[in-house]
């Protein structure tokens, strides 16, 4: 692998990363250093990070990454912080397992503090991310008491490293709004990436995703003039997803195969086709393989 195939991977864990299609994505992306990157529905900023524009917007409706980049970006936040921060907590959670962990996200509930965020994404249940009704952090313990040995932390302190490496020497910004407010920034010398929620799957998001949000976000899209990117799932062995030729049958589209787990369990290991919708032309067509 060349330093320019590497993928960097962000601090924080999120279902339905993008990791293993961020080389077909940064292969069809068309910008240049005038242009502005818009992504509507961060998660974790991992598609940016690796296609690295200099100028870049992003945003979420989920406060808490963007509250860390933020603190990153302004200094009150350092990976010397993080990793002091880490090492103290995961000593406290290697002695206390469970009780020290729901303390823990009792304390994050109540004064939301981003490292404490970070804490919990790397120690509960599988990387989820998932709130209640009162917006608490509701995962559970991931019943890993050694989870921060020191090649964890150092790994994780790496990728924070790694992202304010990149905060430092490009111009990027980070909000939390709707997608509707995001997409309105958006002009003909902008591109947009969207990672929404996978309508019609299981989704692990801070809020529920459907047919009339997919509907407007087409509709937002279309009216902006920017060039688009936007992923979604094709299909897999069981059916495919009908939205694609209903709303976005005026997009070209980019497929391919990969498997991906969901939950604890090997036997959960499934193939499903992701696509990549444009407004623009294909540059580079997948291969179907896993």
């Amino acid at each position: 692998m060349t330093k320019e195939d590497k993928v960097f991977i962000p601090p924080f864990k999120t279902q339905g990363i993008k990791s293993k299609i961020v080389p077909l994505i940064k292969s069809n992306v068309v910008i240049d250093e005038n242009t502005v990157w818009i992504e509507p529905f961060m998660g974790s900023a991992a598609v940016g990070l690796n296609v690295a524009p200099y100028n870049a917007i992003f945003a979420d409706i989920n406060p808490h990454i963007i509250n860390f980049y933020n603190q990153l970006k302004g200094g009150d936040i350092t990976t010397d912080i993080v990793k002091s921060f880490l090492v103290e907590q995961g000593e406290l959670l290697s002695k206390k397992g469970g009780e020290y962990y729901y303390s823990v996200r009792e304390r994050f509930n109540n004064k939301r503090d981003p490292l404490d965020f970070l804490f919990l994404n790397r120690s509960c249940f599988n990387g989820m991310i998932r709130f209640n009704s009162k917006n608490e952090f509701n995962v559970p313990y991931g019943h890993k008491p050694n989870r921060f040995a020191k090649a964890y932390i150092t790994k994780i302190v790496n990728q924070v490293r790694h992202f304010e490496f990149m905060l430092k020497n490009n111009n990027w910004i980070f909000l939390c709004r709707p997608f509707e407010e995001t997409i309105k920034m958006a002009d003909k010398n902008s591109f947009v990436y969207c990672d929404p929620p996978y309508i019609g799957r299981h989704v692990d998001y801070y809020d529920s995703w459907d047919e009339e949000q997919e509907q407007r976000l087409r509709e937002h899209l279309f009216r902006s003039k920017a060039r688009f990117m936007l992923s979604s799932w094709d299909s897999n062995r069981h059916r495919v997803n009908p939205y694609i030729d209903s709303i976005w049958g005026e997009c070209q589209k980019i497929t391919k195969e990969h498997y991906y787990f969901v939950g604890a369990s090997e036997k959960n290991r499934n193939a499903i086709t992701e696509a990549l919708l444009t407004n623009y032309p294909i540059i580079n067509q997948a291969k179907q393989e896993a």
